[in-house]
């Protein structure tokens, strides 16, 4: 993956993800840990959420991180689309490394593996993007 895309998602923490079921759509933002090899984001949610019960029916996700700026030559943002999972051993333990106060809560955690990423960054010209498919 580009250097760029993991400088941008390591300097982030909150993605907005999005849920299909049939007819129905829904979304739901997410505080994340970013593991690389692969790449993946993981995230923690009860089980008894809304957007957890549809990805458990449809594992396929999208979603979004983005700074916030009205300035368009500082827009910068990903787009992204992936697998939902739970999350093992591994991605748990890095997530809470990342969110110690989240251990308190006994979160249930997921992990969203990455099949693709475009990462719009307007610092290199406006609408410059790159792509990353696994």
């Amino acid at each position: 993956m580009d250097a760029r895309i993991l400088e941008f998602i390591t300097k982030h923490h909150v993605l907005s993800c999005s849920f299909s079921l049939g007819d129905e759509v829904y979304s739901a933002s997410c505080f994340y840990e970013f593991l690389d090899d692969p790449a993946r984001f993981i995230v923690a949610s009860s089980g008894s959420t809304k957007h957890v019960n549809m990805a458990i029916q449809n594992n396929n996700v999208a979603g979004t991180i983005h700074l916030e700026t009205k300035e368009i030559g500082k827009i910068q943002g990903i787009q992204f689309q992936g697998v939902w999972g739970k999350a093992d051993m591994k991605e748990i333990q890095a997530y809470l490394k990342r969110f110690p106060y989240a251990a308190a809560m006994l979160p249930k955690l997921w992990h969203i593996n990455i099949t693709y990423i475009k990462f719009t960054d307007n610092r290199f010209g406006f609408g410059e993007k790159l792509e990353f498919f696994v």
